[in-house]
């Protein structure tokens, strides 16, 4: 992660990722659990990325909506993702332009169930959207949510 004017152990670039989890937080809080907010907030960050990370955003919706419908769509500090029932995040995307990175990444929290005996991955590197990579995907989200 690039490391651009700190202040409070925070680059400004993560300053700026918590201001936004915050006004999604109160934002969430007046629309309640409504898949329609939801998508329409999802769908408006997935338009206001680069055009690199706006491809790998809007193939992983595409692959959330089809593997795992009941999954609700909600912004993460700004990011793409889908929740559960519960409203917790279970899978979400950080586009390589919100820190500067080289990469996007495809997260999954702890309520997926990606669990392989004592050690195995929750978050992937991508930076093209290929057939590859969404059947990889499309994988790893049905078992997130199996």
């Amino acid at each position: 992660m690039a490391n651009s004017d700190t202040s409070g152990g925070l680059t400004a670039e993560e300053r700026d990722a918590v201001k936004q989890r915050a006004k999604e937080l109160r934002e969430q809080e007046k629309a309640g659990k409504s898949r329609a907010a939801g998508d329409k907030a999802v769908l408006e960050a997935i338009a206001a990325m680069e055009p690199d990370d706006k491809v790998l955003a809007e193939g992983l919706y595409k692959v959330v909506n089809e593997v795992a419908p009941d999954l609700v769509p909600k912004t993460y500090y700004g990011m793409p993702g889908f929740a559960n029932a519960e409203g917790k995040m279970v899978v979400f995307i950080q586009a390589a332009a919100k820190f500067k990175t080289r990469y996007a990444t495809i997260g999954f929290e702890d309520r997926a169930n990606l669990d392989d005996g004592d050690l195995w991955s929750i978050g992937f590197a991508v930076r093209n959207w290929t057939p590859a990579v969404e059947q990889k995907v499309t994988d790893l989200v049905r078992k997130a949510v199996s």
